[in-house]
């Protein structure tokens, strides 16, 4: 449909889209993977499983469709822990008469008459197009196996798709026991409310790349709460990851990056990610590390503590930058206000080390601070 509107191929739009995916990827500072499988390559893996199913009774053709057979999956609801009843209200409407019962889900479907030839491929049972689940289940055992350890995505999948994948799978093939462990991330809101292009709070990745804002920012933001809790997000949590980075960095100015020793990270820090990714403890212990800089009055500690702010920032893929093309990168007219109310915030607590820091760089970025006798402060560029 969405390359109808454009005018497009579905092969132009999947492109685009997915160069933009890497773009957007990349800005957040994530890693490529390692394989990144497309579903329509691998058709021949799904027809392998719909005919596994087929054969030990799992499923059935009706209606020019195979759908799967829920009452054969033992522990259908297990991994959503919800009544079978209850479901009822969230399986698709279509052709439900022709299905043994409603929650029986569709493994191949027949193509549209006025459907794009791409969109549509040959199969045992006509020209179609797989169903929704059966392409996650195919990807996963031809470059996994029938076990793997980790399964994720968003609590908004765990029925009915995490529930359908889950369950096909282990009736096609028996003796799996497919993901071991599932990681379902919680909801991203707006000031308290979904995210809604009706509500006009809708927004992306390519949003905060075009307002300059820096990945690292960005990446902070997301991992500072765990990840199965919801996430709000609002110009102040964004204000709080900014300084908590930039206070980072400040930890470093002053230092010989080249004295800094490339260590691994602390014990401590890899104990917090490994309970459970508790992304939120494990950014207090780096910016416990940053305040150890700061309070310490030992050089020989300051360059120890700045290898472990290092190593473990550099871990969850933060602080890939020097202080001094950090904070080059930040001068606008927002990020320098925002260093003013910092200072301000510094005076506030008596921290007159990171208040004179803060003027200090701000003057060898050719910006100058005035104090006025009301508080407010002025700045001007020399």
């Amino acid at each position: 449909m969405r390359a109808r509107e454009l005018n497009i191929t579905i092969p132009q739009l999947t492109t685009e889209v997915t160069q933009e995916f890497h773009q957007n990827m990349q800005y957040l500072g994530c890693q490529p993977p390692n394989i990144e499988p497309k579903a329509t390559m691998h058709i021949d893996v799904m027809i392998m499983i719909i005919e596994k199913l087929l054969e030990l009774k799992h499923a059935y053709i009706t209606d020019n469709h195979v759908y799967f057979d829920i009452s054969t999956s033992l522990n259908y609801t297990s991994l959503s822990n919800r009544n079978l009843s209850e479901l009822i209200d969230g399986v698709r409407k279509v052709n439900n008469l022709s299905k043994k019962q409603p929650q029986d889900f569709v493994l191949w479907k027949p193509a549209d008459s006025n459907e794009e030839i791409s969109a549509s491929f040959d199969s045992p049972w006509g020209r179609g197009r797989p169903g929704w689940h059966i392409e996650c289940s195919a990807m996963s055992y031809k470059y996994l196996g029938e076990n793997f350890d980790i399964h994720g995505g968003g609590a908004d999948l765990i029925f009915p798709h995490h529930t359908n994948e889950m369950a096909q799978s282990l009736c096609a093939f028996p003796n799996s026991r497919f993901a071991k462990y599932w990681v379902h991330n919680g909801f991203l809101t707006v000031n308290g409310e979904k995210m809604s292009k009706s509500l006009n709070n809708f927004f992306t990745v390519k949003d905060f790349i075009e307002k300059k804002i820096p990945g690292d920012i960005i990446r902070l933001f997301l991992i500072s709460s765990h990840y199965h809790k919801p996430l709000d997000y609002n110009n102040k949590v964004l204000e709080d990851a900014t300084k908590t980075i930039n206070y980072w960095y400040r930890a470093l100015e002053g230092l010989d990056m080249n004295h800094i020793a490339k260590v691994q990270p602390t014990d401590e820090f890899l104990s917090s990610l490994l309970d459970d990714l508790n992304t939120p403890l494990a950014i207090k212990l780096i910016n416990d590390y940053a305040k150890l800089i700061f309070t310490t009055q030992d050089v020989e500690d300051k360059y120890s503590y700045a290898s472990w702010l290092l190593a473990c920032s550099n871990f969850i893929g933060l602080m890939t930058k020097s202080p001094k093309d950090w904070f080059q990168s930040l001068t606008n007219d927002e990020y320098i206000n925002q260093l003013i109310e910092e200072r301000r915030q510094a005076k506030l607590q008596k921290n007159w080390q990171l208040a004179d820091q803060i003027r200090d760089n701000l003057l060898k970025d050719g910006i100058k601070l005035e104090d006025k006798e009301d508080g407010s402060v002025i700045w001007k560029k020399i």
